[in-house]
């Protein structure tokens, strides 16, 4: 089935206590769209980027069936460019340069050829980006999946909820969670949001997994894979989000069991990333390496329990 998704690509420098780099390619889009080549096809990316960006990537791109004839493409502007630090413990980083360029006034144009995709993947960007979205789709897709962050929450709250109401699944971390609902347990927090509009929620956990909500008070917990190594965590969030849609996208199936499925596929898409910095470890992936972690993650939570019968 098809896949439209929107979101940022971009420049990042990263610094981490392993090392640090110069210029890398980056940006959520370029992560979703990466992480789910490898579980679907039909995929359309809608983004901008200036005459900086190299043309070399953007085969990249389309040799892994990707459609980018929604990538604008501003010759004598530059690319959204992000610059952080992290911490220690992996999990906190600061952010020392943001230079939005061609992203302060982008304008999402939806190809004719995805105007009815049957999945979207909306990145995080503003609630207006998203909402215009949504609004040149001619069919309602089978499933919207949006993305945000504690920024928006933070100066732009009804136009957030404004936009909540026409979507699907929503994913956020923990910290968000709590913040938009209001709520410490992730419990509450999931059932307020949920009426909010979601169907579904995702609350991302880093290191400690993720966590799915449904409107009937289901829930089901995944844990992260523990790695050896660490080298950097940038992308993680949106990789997950790429296995994720890719997974659900290849399989038509929006049920809640086979959103557990691709909660798992989500998951094994990120602990790859971490592994090398920036985009590198996506670009070179095979089906065997994929197979090999998903079965990880299996071994990670399969057990057999037998119930005494205390009577």
């Amino acid at each position: 089935m098809s896949l439209l998704t929107v979101g940022t690509v971009a420049f990042d420098a990263i610094e981490t206590p392993f090392g640090k780099t110069d210029k890398i390619i980056g940006g959520a889009a370029t992560y979703i769209n990466l992480a789910a080549s490898y579980l679907t096809s039909n995929i359309g990316l809608v983004s901008t980027v200036g005459g900086d960006f190299p043309k070399a990537v953007i085969k990249d791109l389309n040799n892994k069936g990707i459609n980018t004839e929604g990538l604008q493409v501003h010759e004598n502007e530059k690319s959204f460019f992000w610059s952080g630090k992290y911490h220690n413990d992996m999990n906190t980083r600061d952010t020392l340069v943001t230079e939005l360029n061609v992203l302060e006034n982008f304008k999402p144009v939806v190809p004719s050829s995805f105007k009815n995709a049957d999945f979207v993947m909306l990145g995080n960007l503003t609630p207006a980006v998203q909402t215009s979205v949504i609004e040149q789709m001619e069919s309602k897709p089978k499933l919207i999946v949006l993305d945000t962050m504690n920024f928006w929450m933070d100066i732009m709250l009804d136009e957030l909820k404004d936009t909540l109401k026409l979507i699907d699944v929503l994913t956020i971390n923990d910290e968000e969670a709590r913040q938009l609902s209001g709520e410490y347990s992730l419990v509450k927090a999931a059932r307020k949001i949920l009426k909010m509009g979601p169907k579904f929620l995702v609350v991302k956990k880093g290191e400690h997994g993720a966590l799915l909500f449904n409107q009937q008070d289901d829930v089901f917990f995944a844990p992260a894979l523990p790695l050896e190594e660490v080298f950097d965590p940038t992308g993680a969030g949106d990789s997950f989000a790429g296995g994720f849609i890719g997974f659900l996208a290849s399989s038509g199936d929006i049920s809640f069991d086979n959103m557990k499925r691709a909660i798992i596929y989500g998951s094994a898409m990120a602990s790859f990333t971490v592994e090398k910095f920036g985009t590198e470890r996506l670009l070179d992936l095979s089906q065997e390496e994929i197979d090999a972690r998903i079965n990880q993650f299996v071994d990670l939570v399969q057990f057999d329990i037998s119930i005494a019968d205390k009577a």
